[in-house]
């Protein structure tokens, strides 16, 4: 009997602590990023958070838009923690912590849309944006980075753009545009999850940059000799999928 006890209160001890771990990683994110955002002028840069933008297939999702006269950032941001690998090149990149590995999509291109969709429904040059990935969690990088990657620095990162892109009209009408597709009700999580299967499922449409896929032949490796669908715009978007 006492054993049962001790048992059942060493669990209660343990899911206490799970849930005190997770409330505090949680609380910890948000006032890192509420933190990080008061070091920005709300005069110059304009700030929307969470949008779903429609694009020619399907929709994208992004995390942060900052709007300024020195251009617009799209900001991709991770929390993810531990030793990361990768490289613009790679279509995945490796999570390492506690001895264990995983792969999640390259963040870098993951952003490459977001920007291509938002130009396109803004009908902004894409010279006026800058990528910019960013790591919320406690993570160190183990392979060299871009300046666009980080993991700390953000808002000094924004800062040191200092050209002058847009007017203050300008500014304020694209604000103003992106408030209201943010309040788009037809834009929903679903809508996007839904179109995001599709995309990925495509073989007409690169899901990557929304540029038409074509049939070719490995010409040498491990897999020369067999088709594949490659992207229309390579070398530009080096996208692949089996056929």
């Amino acid at each position: 009997m006492m054993t049962t006890i001790l048992i059942v209160l060493l669990v209660l001890v343990l899911v206490s602590f799970l849930k005190l771990n997770v409330v505090k990683g949680w609380f910890g994110e948000k006032m890192t990023s509420a933190g990080m955002w008061a070091l920005l002028d709300t005069d110059i840069y304009r700030r929307i958070d969470d949008l779903i933008v429609p694009a020619r297939n399907g929709t994208t999702q992004i995390d942060h838009v900052l709007v300024s006269v020195h251009g617009i950032f799209v900001i991709e941001s991770k929390n993810i923690k531990g030793w990361i690998f990768g490289s613009p090149e790679n279509d995945n990149w490796i999570q390492s912590i506690y001895g264990k590995k995983r792969q999640f999509q390259n963040p870098m291109k993951q952003n490459y849309r977001h920007v291509r969709c938002l130009a396109d429904y803004l009908g902004v040059d894409e010279k006026v944006f800058n990528s910019v990935v960013f790591f919320i969690g406690d993570c160190e990088f183990k392979t060299p980075m871009p300046p666009s990657v980080l993991n700390r620095g953000l808002i000094p990162y924004v800062k040191s753009f200092n050209n002058t892109y847009l007017t203050l009209q300008q500014v304020a009408d694209i604000e103003a545009r992106l408030i209201a597709l943010k309040g788009d009700t037809s834009l929903t999580k679903q809508v996007h999850l839904d179109s995001l299967r599709d995309r990925h499922e495509s073989t007409t449409v690169c899901p990557r940059c929304g540029e038409r896929l074509v049939q070719r032949v490995a010409k040498k490796g491990v897999s020369e000799g067999k088709p594949f669908w490659g992207c229309s715009s390579y070398p530009k978007c080096k996208f692949t999928r089996p056929v």
